[in-house]
């Protein structure tokens, strides 16, 4: 509890020692009024202070407002009763404002506990950043103030301020405030890092490739900071209805104080003016909409904050509404369902080339073993390897020649930032000498010429092949093909594939569990690939060969065809599909690896990559719009049949504070089920 929670609990339980006690007191008349007046004020000053500004401002007719009227009605009733010989009642009036303190105060510990998820977030706003000067000493600036490029240090136990490349060091990063995970992700030299994560242990300097207001961080926290402001249909027809409807108890509560004394009056008969005015002050009670107005947008935060603390950004309670009724969810393939690394996964140099290579090392053996005899060191083991013919050559001669076919390819690709070159150069394992390659073309959608080693070389797909005049081979596994020529002869394939990420099929299998009647996947692959990815993972449906344009218009002719009333999210993560996320009735961005437009463009953020999250926030949305329904129809149940007791003169004031007032604390305590998310991210 803040602590100004704990005054307002402070407050709830003198009030109720005072009122408790009162009742033993043995005072009658207008001095009993003005003893309960006590426990009044201590209790409801801050709600007839709300009241009055209210009215001073225009805004007459809130919860502030009711709940004035109905008390100070309450307390002036038991006074008019009193003078009359009477025996006046004032502890109900003070009972509603102690119910309705009570109310509020649940609600503001649902709010701030589900405020605390979200400012898990908000506690990744760096305070500083360090920038080391020449004489080698640290000075702390403001991140806002550090330029894109400079170096800076980071220590452990302090946050990365902003996004940069590691250039010296090696550390575990706790990247749970912006994820939602646990394990610590280990950074090295020349690795990206995304601001807001904690340096856990080793000293990292990091070149920065952002300017504050860019980074990660800032981008999350302004996301945050407005996703109140985007309110979902259920949670603007409530504010409508109240709009509408507190002014009609009001006016409705006037009449029935009024009209039935003055019709008595008119008939002969007495006014009756207490009974009626009592009744009207219950009604008024009863007809407080602040189970409605409280308990609606409370759930909708508390989905918000339970989805934040699972690592899912959800910019505003319409997407979280618009979550719960998705029922098509379309994915890009690299990035999404795959990692967006490529690997060799099958190193297949051609039959010439390897007799070629068996050529070359026959030849090699023979003058190894002439040096061998001619200094007489001939090994047993040698003699052995020379007499055991071909079957043990066969092996050693394709080990040779698949090495060399992925030493020459990735000397070739070395001078290309392509993420096929890189996967090429990491496969290899060693280190490229610059001076080794010379003459470096490189062929815009073709591949890449280069000599190596002063031996031509050519690295590419098909095209190239074809352009230069080979004859290659083919492969029917799905996977892109790198073909290679050395010397002016074909020298074989080298197969790359893409690495389809662990939870994917896991997250296709939990979003057909959790109701969405299709999946999709759109990609600018191959359509092998993209059928063979889509086959092992169950996706419905394949669209492959697709350029940006395409995908709109894939996504398009879904948003078309869907039946009324469900609805459609795209999930991807590059640059390519920012305008799909927009088009998309619902676009989910991959935080950690994703793009800045991409981020922009989509309405929630899995700040891990991990496309589970999806189902996981698919589930908490149903859950909290599910608690937002049953809500609306206990409270209009209980006011409605509140409504016709009181009408018939059944329901007296200690029944009009349940239907006000614990009806809202039932409600405000559904609601905060929401934050209960442990069970939705199995």
């Amino acid at each position: 509890m803040t602590k100004k929670q704990k005054k307002v609990l402070l407050r709830i339980i003198l009030a109720a020692v005072l009122m408790v006690g009162l009742h033993f007191v043995p005072v009658e008349g207008i001095p009993k009024f003005f003893l309960y007046l006590v426990p009044y004020f201590v209790i409801g000053y801050d709600i007839l202070r709300k009241a009055v500004l209210g009215i001073l401002h225009g805004e007459v007719f809130d919860e502030n407002f009711l709940m004035a009227v109905a008390t100070v009605g309450a307390m002036l009733l038991g006074v008019y009763k009193e003078v009359n010989g009477m025996d006046g009642e004032f502890s109900e009036g003070v009972a509603v404002m102690l119910f309705y303190q009570v109310g509020e105060l649940f609600q503001a510990v649902a709010v701030g506990k589900s405020r605390r998820n979200i400012t898990a977030l908000m506690d990744i706003r760096p305070d500083y950043a360090n920038v080391e000067d020449e004489a080698g000493n640290l000075e702390q600036v403001d991140p806002d103030d550090v330029e894109v490029g400079t170096v800076i240090v980071v220590r452990p136990g302090e946050k990365v301020p902003i996004d940069g490349v590691v250039v010296e060091g090696t550390s575990s990063l706790n990247t749970s405030a912006l994820t939602g995970e646990s394990v610590p992700r280990e950074i090295g030299e020349g690795q990206d890092v995304i601001s807001g994560c904690v340096n856990m242990n080793g000293l990292l300097r990091i070149r920065t490739t952002r300017e504050f207001g860019e980074s990660t961080v800032s981008r999350i926290l302004d996301l945050v900071e407005n996703s109140s402001m985007k309110k979902a249909r259920t949670e603007n027809f409530i504010t409508k209805f109240a709009r509408y409807y507190t002014p009609a108890v009001c006016y409705s509560a006037l009449a029935l104080a009024v009209i039935p004394s003055v019709i008595n009056l008119v008939l002969g008969n007495p006014a009756d003016w207490s009974t009626w005015v009592i009744r009207a002050l219950t009604f008024l009670v009863i007809s407080c909409p602040c189970a409605l107005v409280i308990s609606i947008p409370l759930s909708f935060f508390g989905g918000i904050g339970g989805a934040s603390s699972c690592g899912i950004l959800v910019k505003g309670s319409n997407y979280l509404e618009s979550l719960a009724r998705t029922r098509y969810v379309v994915f890009d393939k690299t990035g999404t369902l795959t990692k967006g690394v490529f690997q060799v996964t099958r190193l297949c140099p051609s039959r010439e080339y390897l007799e070629t290579c068996q050529g070359k090392q026959a030849e090699g053996s023979r003058q190894s073993q002439a040096e061998e005899r001619d200094a007489g060191q001939e090994t047993e083991t040698r003699a052995q390897d020379r007499e055991a013919g071909s079957a043990s050559g066969l092996g050693t001669v394709w080990e040779t020649g698949a090495a060399q076919l992925l030493e020459y390819a990735a000397h070739a690709e070395s001078y290309s930032s392509h993420p096929i070159s890189k996967s090429l150069r990491e496969a290899y394992g060693k280190e490229i000498l610059p001076g080794r390659v010379t003459d470096v073309e490189e062929i815009s959608g073709h591949g890449v010429k280069a000599l190596v080693d002063g031996i031509p070389v050519a690295a590419g797909n098909a095209r190239l092949m074809q352009r230069e005049g080979f004859a290659y081979e083919a492969d029917t596994q799905a996977g892109t093909v790198v073909h290679v020529a050395v010397g002016g002869s074909y020298a074989g394939y080298i197969l790359i594939s893409d690495v389809v990420k662990e939870q994917a099929g896991e997250a296709v299998r939990a979003l057909k569990k959790a109701g969405v009647k299709q999946t999709v996947m759109l990609t600018g692959d191959a359509r092998a690939v993209a059928e063979q990815v889509a086959g092992n993972l169950g996706i419905d449906q394949v669209k492959s060969e697709l350029l940006p344009a395409d995908k709109v218009e894939a996504v398009e002719g879904l948003l078309a065809a869907k039946a009324p009333g469900e609805h459609l999210a795209f999930v991807g993560d590059g640059i390519n599909v920012a305008t799909v996320l927009s088009r998309a009735e619902m676009g989910v961005a991959m935080g950690a690896l994703g793009c800045d437009a991409g981020f922009v463009a989509a309405d929630i953020v899995l700040m891990d990559d991990n496309p589970m999250k999806l189902a996981t926030a698919i589930r908490i949305s149903r859950k909290c719009l599910r608690i937002v329904y049953e809500n609306i129809v206990f409270a209009l149940a209980v006011k409605a049949i509140c409504l016709v007791l009181g009408a018939v003169g059944i329901a007296n004031m200690w029944i009009a504070i349940f239907a006000d007032v614990g009806v809202m604390v039932i409600a405000v305590l559904n609601a905060m089920r929401c934050l209960s998310v442990k069970g939705e991210i199995n």
